[in-house]
């Protein structure tokens, strides 16, 4: 498809509104369509998921092709080639789609996306239990930067997939896919209420651990220290050396709450070495999430 050669050059066009008001929950719902902002976002979706891209917008600049620049123009060639609608905008129609664009936007199909995140993740279920892959789990986590930023931690560690359990922050949150770099388009990334997360670990079969400072009354948290020990194991075969495992995470402010604690496998905590109480969410899951992966993939190479 190539370009479109009439450059949209009025900010307060109907088409242009359309756009800039899919930062609003309430508008992506009711078009069906969300927002992707930047190269980097746009670049993965059109590299993984161009089927789900409807249109791209690219800011007009002073080069030579007539881009803002040489990877505004990269993006855009390869968009092309995938045969994606491509509108030429001025930085006034820019600036008022996104203020977070760096010369590049594009628009997604709400729907498809959502049917092909449910599918990956339905069809794949069975391969999750026999290839023993990681999922992270987040109960109510609310803060766009912080949902991105686990997504993308959960992507780079080798997770399978990503569930947004409970009363979440919207997955297409434009600062959600920002904070991603992409990772949204790399790994499924679902939702699920409480009992439906649960009654999937169970028909699966898989371990829930709960990564928490305090546990519960009944139960206290094992050392993360400990539970990498599991996988120097010579079977690898108790339970910290299964890596067919769910790890949850909780609210960044509340945790997890004592009636979710109580229906999981196991709980576990970061140890700290210095003053701090506590970890922040971003932070737990970076290191709770690559500190498994790293115990398994050397409990693999011996």
């Amino acid at each position: 498809m190539p370009f479109n050669q009439h450059i949209i050059d009025n900010p307060k066009s109907d088409r242009v509104r359309r756009v800039a008001e899919l930062e609003k929950n309430k508008a992506r719902k009711k078009a069906g369509r969300f927002l992707i902002e930047g190269p980097q976002s746009v670049r993965e979706i059109v590299q993984w998921m161009p089927e789900v891209v409807e249109d791209c917008y690219v800011e007009m600049g002073e080069r030579q092709d007539g881009l803002l620049s040489s990877v505004v123009g990269d993006i855009a060639k390869k968009a092309d080639e995938c045969g994606l609608y491509i509108h030429q905008i001025t930085g006034d129609v820019m600036h008022r789609m996104s203020t977070d664009s760096q010369g590049i936007v594009a628009v997604g199909d709400l729907q498809a996306m959502q049917h092909q995140m449910s599918n990956e993740f339905e069809d794949s279920s069975a391969i999750v239990t026999h290839r023993d892959k990681t999922v992270a789990a987040f109960w109510q986590i609310r803060d766009p930067g912080n949902a991105g930023t686990v997504i993308r931690s959960a992507d780079a560690a080798g997770c399978h997939a990503v569930i947004f359990v409970d009363d979440c922050v919207d997955r297409f949150n434009p600062k959600v896919i920002r904070s991603t770099a992409g990772s949204l388009f790399h790994l499924p990334v679902v939702t699920m209420s409480t009992e439906e997360f649960f009654a999937w670990s169970k028909e699966h079969n898989r371990e829930i651990m709960a990564a928490d400072v305090y546990g519960t009354q009944k139960v206290k948290p094992e050392s993360l220290i400990d539970v990498v020990k599991e996988y120097q194991e010579p079977e690898n075969s108790r339970k910290g050396g299964n890596s067919s495992q769910t790890i949850l995470f909780g609210n960044e402010a509340r945790g997890l709450p004592a009636d979710v604690l109580e229906r999981v496998q196991r709980i576990v905590s970061i140890p700290l070495y210095g003053k701090a109480e506590s970890l922040n969410l971003a932070t737990s899951t970076s290191v709770m999430l690559f500190t498994l992966a790293m115990a398994r993939d050397a409990a693999q190479r011996r």
